[in-house]
């Protein structure tokens, strides 16, 4: 019992650790963490593995924002990717989502979504560096980020 209640202190300043860390990002630009933005952040942030559209995000945070409206979501949403706080990535189904930054990050994460069940794996290792480095050489391109998403069959719909 007593472990438990050491993991929901740990998790809740951690919440409260990113959640400070997006508010300075935020007063380093000039912005204000409003109301909206932080109900916003916080929906992100629980449902950080989840790679959330922005009608998700609408839908979740009208549970603890009931005056927010569709368009504060995009609009957050937008600035928030802008400021490379979160990014606006699309798996091919036409659905702009979006991903909380990893701070320290040199570059985007990569993802794995499988046809069959939707599911959506991330990998963390840059599998590109030596692909960007012969960009860099051969066409004289400075890489600043890049992404990648693979699609195919998970190994949980294939079977194995």
């Amino acid at each position: 019992m007593r472990l438990t209640s050491i993991t929901l202190i740990s998790e809740e300043t951690t919440f409260a650790m990113k959640l400070e860390r997006i508010k300075k990002q935020l007063h380093a630009k000039s912005f204000k963490l409003t109301p909206q933005r932080e109900a916003i952040i916080q929906v992100l942030l629980t449902h950080a593995d989840d790679h959330l559209s922005a009608e998700d995000v609408y839908m979740l945070v009208k549970n603890v924002a009931t005056e927010i409206g569709l368009a504060t979501v995009y609009r957050t949403l937008e600035l928030l990717s802008e400021l490379e706080i979160v990014d606006k990535i699309s798996f091919g189904d036409n659905v702009a989502r979006y991903d909380l930054r990893t701070p320290g990050a040199k570059r985007f994460h990569h993802h794995l979504v499988c046809f069959e069940c939707g599911e959506v794996e991330e990998i963390m290792d840059d599998l590109l560096e030596h692909v960007e480095m012969k960009v860099e050489q051969e066409y004289q391109f400075q890489v600043k980020d890049h992404r990648l998403t693979f699609h195919g069959i998970c190994h949980h719909c294939a079977g194995g």
